[in-house]
């Protein structure tokens, strides 16, 4: 008879609104037995791409009846300022009202402990220097919220939380959706043969350059580390795999989609060893990578209202219409109706949530330069 693990929530407090309530966002956990790697998963940290929260509601479903191996850490409404940041009817959440900054952009790294910690336990063994580097990273984030209240920020109280949470994992997920997006998977190059067991097909490249993403927050230091014991001649693999998952478009919740994202997740998960005789497997399919430098963003050349033509993971010839921009203005003198291309082959991600446009607002992101993984 197989025992599935008991799911238990805690609500943490991650600051205080104005009339000094607690500001607190759920944490569910399920016990593994300790054989394998513990994961940390959270969605929601900007207000509008809410299709994580229904990702995490269907991994529940699912994770209620498997037996574990590694410990898991969901966390839905992961920013509970930025996801009740309303305008009329829609939700904005993506920068911190206050600061301007971008919510996942608040979290820490300290670039200097990875030589410190290469000196320091050059001679370690693998598992007592894994062991601490975690425990060191913990420290710097519980150092950074026990300083002078006065020097953190509403957006960097709730990261710093949050990222303690993640450093006491080996797999870190961070659930976002784009305006109007496909799937796309943000992947550290390291981890790039991990990519084909989601059922994303499109992959996006990244390098280990900290810019205050959770991601990056989570994989850059064990990287580093990686680096830093290479160059005293030692061999050390990067102990912890962190993606952002990009699930789709903002402002909707699907849940049978949200069921295929759970089981793509699964299937990740499944073979990092997480379960215990698990079915899920990864679908075939063809995926697409793009190095970051190739991420392209196409901005409108003009103001006007925007059909947008190019299908969404769909591949564009050099030359062929992505977009028809509609200037009414221009009905009786000039040409209403400007057609827009792309000068090069590329695959269409995402584009701009809104028909009406600004020059020089966003229109669209391509992959380019695209190879197959």
């Amino acid at each position: 008879m197989s025992i599935t693990p008991p799911i238990s929530q805690e609500n943490i407090v991650v600051g205080e609104v104005a009339n000094g309530l607690p500001l607190t966002i759920p944490v569910y956990r399920l016990k593994g037995d300790g054989t394998g790697p513990s994961v940390y998963v959270q969605a929601n940290m900007h207000g509008a791409e809410v299709q994580g929260n229904a990702v995490i509601y269907q991994l529940l479903e699912q994770l209620k009846h498997l037996e574990l191996k590694g410990d898991i850490t969901l966390v839905p409404y992961a920013n509970p300022i930025g996801c009740n940041q309303k305008s009329g009817e829609f939700t904005l959440g993506r920068f911190d009202p206050i600061t301007g900054t971008n919510w996942n952009r608040m979290y820490h790294c300290n670039s200097q402990l990875a030589s410190q910690f290469a000196e320091q336990y050059r001679d370690a063994d693998e598992r007592v220097l894994k062991n601490a580097f975690k425990a060191a990273l913990i420290e710097e984030v519980e150092q950074q919220l026990a300083g002078p209240d006065y020097r953190l920020t509403t957006g960097k109280r709730i990261a710093l939380n949050l990222q303690k949470l993640a450093h006491q994992a080996d797999i870190v997920l961070d659930l976002h959706t784009g305006p109007i997006s496909s799937q796309h998977l943000y992947c550290p190059d390291y981890a790039v043969n991990s990519a084909s067991y989601f059922n994303i097909p499109h992959v996006l490249l990244i390098p280990n350059e900290f810019d205050g993403a959770m991601d990056e927050a989570s994989f850059c230091p064990w990287w580093q580390l990686t680096d830093a014991l290479a160059q005293q001649g030692r061999e050390f693999a990067v102990q912890v795999e962190a993606f952002t998952v990009e699930l789709g478009s903002q402002e909707k919740i699907d849940l049978k989609a949200a069921l295929d994202d759970a089981t793509s997740i699964l299937s990740y998960l499944n073979h990092k060893h997480v379960f215990i005789d698990a079915p899920y497997q990864p679908k075939q399919m063809t995926r697409f990578g793009c190095k970051l430098d190739d991420y392209l963003a196409y901005y409108s050349p003009m103001g006007g209202m925007v059909e947008y033509i190019a299908p969404l993971g769909g591949h564009i010839r050099a030359g062929e219409p992505i977009a028809n921009i509609l200037r009414m203005e221009r009905y009786l003198n000039e040409q209403p109706l400007q057609t827009l291309t792309l000068e090069c082959d590329a695959i269409a991600i995402l584009h701009f949530a809104s028909a009406s446009v600004n020059q020089g607002t966003e229109l669209y992101k391509f992959f380019t330069n695209v190879f197959k993984l």
